[in-house]
């Protein structure tokens, strides 16, 4: 086949975006000024992160991760650009605006917890309420009580932080950041300090969280842990990767990805436009970032036959380009406007040499898809 269809995971993110982001990140910069000169530490950052989104945040040490989630969450401040969440101009608030614009829009959770440890987990729960004064006291100590049993924590309420265990202490954040209830939850590193089946059950609770509507950003340089996110950021040298290059070629190093980012060329299609015809020359190669596109070829029986329909994240072009040859094959939007990132054949080309796995990749992929169309009938 020619790709798998864009999943509904995928096809939620694009209508977030579409519909108007709660979290716009805007040519986002952050220069930070040392003894030992400047370091900039985020390029011309440009995200939208729709509300209900559950993202990972990921990088090697120094790329800008811990940067980003500070400029998202107004604990750092941008050199240029801005950051509007839910249309708050979060960039241009006061230190005691921001304050309690953060104590009601966001619950930040630590890899190491953070608890107060002289006050029980329920008074840990109850703290972000009296500082943001949006409770009575008798509705707080009721609200806690329903969160600390949301997170399975009702038991250990009237226990001090150190007769916890680490799963459990990290519940208990997680209680705490969710105590004025609000639309956006910040982690970094949250199982870093946790045995894996306490991460999992960690993992768990963020994806309920998710379905209840909360919008969740996390850190992580666990692999395997950000590919439980529907979504992933990643960052190489303070600047954000296509996610969409790196979903559709992820055996490519950070490295790679960065100069094809810088590199790649964003179009846009109606409904029915052709981005390429049969006969025409392969000079690109194609990943999907919004939309669907279909693909067609002519049988030796005379009819056009419907290939495969590819989504965000997929790719198409390669066969052309690895041939040396003409397309074969009519790839069209199909009924809503599509988005492609294209890159040069050089550049593509350039990019298989440097890395052999994701030659086998794309190699594979080809003899897939040519051994669909000889299936269908159609010349390869």
């Amino acid at each position: 086949m020619f790709g798998k269809k864009a999943n509904q995971q995928e096809a939620a993110h694009s209508t977030s975006i579409e519909d108007g982001a709660l979290i716009d990140l805007r040519s986002v910069a952050k220069v930070y000024h040392t003894d030992a000169g400047n370091f900039t530490a985020l390029k011309e950052v440009n995200l939208q992160i729709g509300a209900g989104e559950f993202v990972s945040i990921v990088g090697k040490s120094g790329s800008g991760k811990t940067t980003l989630i500070n400029m998202l969450t107004g604990i750092d401040r941008p050199t240029a650009g801005e950051i509007r969440v839910a249309g708050t101009p979060v960039h241009k608030l006061g230190e005691s605006d921001m304050a309690t614009w953060r104590g009601r829009n966001l619950g930040v959770v630590f890899q190491f917890f953070q608890l107060l440890p002289t006050l029980t987990v329920i008074e840990n729960v109850m703290l972000p309420m009296g500082l943001a004064n949006l409770y009575s006291h008798r509705e707080r100590q009721e609200r806690a009580i329903a969160l600390l049993d949301q997170v399975g924590m009702m038991e250990e309420a009237d226990k001090l932080p150190n007769r916890l265990s680490g799963g459990q202490q990290q519940r208990a954040a997680i209680a705490r950041a969710l105590a004025n209830d609000p639309p956006i939850i910040a982690t970094d590193e949250p199982t870093g300090n946790l045995d894996s089946r306490t991460a999992e059950s960690v993992m768990q609770l963020f994806g309920s969280l998710v379905d209840q509507g909360k919008t969740i950003l996390m850190v992580t340089h666990d692999p395997a842990l950000a590919k439980r996110a529907p979504r992933t950021i990643t960052l190489a040298n303070g600047e954000l990767l296509n996610e969409f290059l790196v979903r559709a070629l992820p055996t490519l190093t950070h490295d790679l990805l960065l100069d094809a980012t810088r590199q790649c060329l964003a179009t846009h299609y109606a409904p029915d436009e052709p981005i390429y015809r049969p006969q025409d020359h392969a000079d690109h190669f194609y990943v999907i970032t919004q939309g669907e596109v279909q693909v067609f070829a002519h049988s030796s029986a005379g009819e056009d036959v419907l290939v495969d329909s590819l989504g965000p994240g997929q790719y198409f072009g390669e066969i052309g380009l690895l041939n040396g040859s003409l397309r074969t094959v009519l790839v069209k939007a199909a009924s809503a406007p599509v988005e492609v990132v294209a890159l040069s054949r050089d550049m593509f080309l350039s990019l298989l040499r440097a890395s052999g796995e994701t030659l086998d990749e794309v190699t594979r992929s080809v003899n897939q898809r040519m051994d669909r169309l000889s299936l269908l009938g159609c010349p390869v």
